[in-house]
């Protein structure tokens, strides 16, 4: 018969071969491609769709084939509003209709009691948006801009379940591969965009196909590593996505046209593709599978890599000649995916855990993604101030390398998470005029949410059992996904009072790092294979810190 799942000490057999050896050094090379894309193509919109400064063109004035937007007799001509900045979409009309060859206008040729929409648009930089090419301009065109966001968001919302069961079913592998070649296919389509509806189909159908490029490649690459080594590697992950996000804001910098930016940025995917095809499979999902012998042949090329062999007692626990046999012939007697569902959704203790790490999902990615999209309506230059966002997050990797096994999963989660509230409604209690120690906070408040996040992605990695991991993972990322949803809304709240999206985010930081304290303990616990492990954790937790 073959020798169950249970009995076989994976963990221990990934310390015989070395825990992060050269295989898991490759391991993680190769998932670093699909991380740094998927923060281009998460955020891309964040500059594709970006308003952009702009005002009305005033042909009594201006002459020239290529205007100046800020020019000495603009409040002559045009209104301002009551922060000191021209009107986007009126001007007075003129006493007389004709054009001057100069460039000099007077208020007294201007009835400044009459008010014109605009017709033409002066842009105060070279940069082309989606609301030039598609003439998105003016207030009542600006929930179009950010409904771009959110609709990416729901094509994440939507496919996330169902990428997670097909690589429950099928193999994370397979599912990367096909992720990242359907993104960058319909990315570069998008960029050939001829109208808004065009654009926004193909914005919702890139994250419908890729929204699992994350959530897979974190969990092909953690499955491979020894115990010790999860925050290391999780921080690696990490690290790759904020990289990432920056080298987007430097690419985005330098490449002003939206549709260069996205062939840019996703014909890469294609190149990508090609790399992963030399990936190897997580040993955990083979042996879900009772795919032993193609488990063991991983191993055995992981422990030559690593200058390890494998010993003859770990070789007989994973799968002897007799068992390979049995287990490659009976490898699709598996228990069915539907019915390990339906016994996990029958254990009330995983369902509320899975209904508790949700709403942790949800608060994380909202106030994650939110801070990243607010900080480009900050003062200063928007490329560098996204940068810098992305950049604070580096830190935040560091200390989680120097905490996270010592002080554990989670009362880091609880405190980051409370930080990060406390410094989102600290940053609005102070003057406007204090532009440096705002920018302070808001980066220490990226700073403490990059960290929840972070401590997130491996703590649900932690609490699931192999067999359901990734897709009670995508379940939480799913309902994740609305928090990032209502992300680009978000800066539209400022408009009814300007402190409220950080209010927002903080008041549901502090209520999610309070219902964190329900969960396990995972510092030093093997990951869990079966429900019953994973539901044995808050036992395994107690005996540990009673030894």
């Amino acid at each position: 018969m073959p020798r169950s799942e249970e009995s076989i000490d994976l963990d221990q057999v990934l310390s015989e071969i070395g825990q992060f050896g050269t295989f898991q050094i490759r391991q993680y090379a190769l998932m670093i491609l699909p991380i740094v894309l998927n923060a281009f193509f998460t955020l891309s919109y964040v500059f594709t769709a970006g308003n952009i400064d702009y005002r009305c063109l005033v042909p009594q004035c201006e002459q020239s084939e290529t205007p100046v937007f800020d020019t000495p007799w603009l409040n002559a001509t045009i209104p301002f509003d009551q922060n000191g900045n021209p009107e986007r979409c009126s001007r007075y009309a003129p006493f007389v209709n004709d054009t001057r060859p100069n460039e000099i206008c007077k208020s007294e040729e201007f009835d400044f009691s009459n008010i014109l929409p605009c017709e033409h648009f002066v842009y105060a930089t070279e940069e082309v948006t989606i609301v030039q090419d598609f003439d998105l301009h003016c207030a009542h065109n600006d929930w179009k801009l950010s409904l771009v966001g959110t609709v990416n968001n729901i094509g994440q919302f939507v496919a996330l379940p169902i990428a997670g069961y097909l690589s429950d079913q099928f193999g994370r592998r397979w599912i990367l591969l096909i992720s990242v070649a359907g993104s960058a296919l319909f990315g570069v389509v998008r960029s050939f965009s001829t109208s808004y509806e065009m654009f926004l189909t193909f914005e919702f159908l890139d994250p419908a196909i890729g929204s699992t490029m994350y959530t897979t490649a974190f969990i092909l690459a953690l499955e491979l590593v020894g115990p010790k080594k999860r925050v290391t590697g999780n921080n690696i992950i990490s690290c790759a996505f904020s990289f990432g996000e920056a080298l987007l804001g430097l690419l985005a910098m330098y490449i002003r046209d939206w549709r260069i930016l996205l062939r840019a940025l996703y014909f890469s995917g294609f190149v990508v593709a090609a790399f992963l095809c030399t990936t190897s499979e997580s040993v955990r999902w083979l042996l879900s599978k009772n795919r032993r012998a193609s488990a063991l042949k991983v191993l055995q090329n992981a422990a030559h890599l690593n200058g390890k062999s494998l010993s003859p007692a770990a070789v007989e626990s994973l799968c002897s000649t007799t068992d390979c046999e049995t287990a490659s012939s009976d490898a699709k007697k598996s228990k069915p995916f539907g019915q390990l569902l339906r016994e996990a959704f029958c254990s009330p203790g995983l369902v509320i855990r899975v209904v508790n790490c949700s709403f942790c999902w949800l608060t994380n990615t909202m106030v994650y993604f939110g801070l990243s999209l607010n900080s480009v309506s900050l003062s200063g230059n928007k490329y560098l101030n996204f940068i810098l966002v992305s950049l604070i997050e580096l830190p935040g990797f560091f200390l989680m390398q120097l905490i996270l096994d010592r002080v554990g999963r989670k009362k880091t989660l609880f405190t980051t998470m409370l930080l990060s509230g406390l410094l989102c409604i600290a940053s609005e209690l102070i003057p406007e005029d204090t532009t440096w120690l705002r920018l302070i906070l808001f980066l220490l408040s990226k700073l403490t949410i990059t960290m929840s996040f972070g401590t997130l992605y491996i703590y649900t990695v932690e609490i699931f059992p192999t067999n359901l991991r990734q897709s009670l993972l995508s379940t939480c990322s799913m309902f994740g996904r609305i928090g990032s949803m209502i992300a680009p809304q978000t800066p539209l709240l400022a408009k009814l009072w300007a402190p409220l999206p950080m209010v927002l985010f903080g008041c549901l930081g502090i209520t999610s790092g309070v219902a964190i304290l329900q969960f396990p303990e995972t510092l030093n616990v093997e990951l869990p294979d079966t429900l019953e492990d994973a539901m044995n954790m808050h036992d395994k937790t107690n005996d540990r810190q009673q030894n």
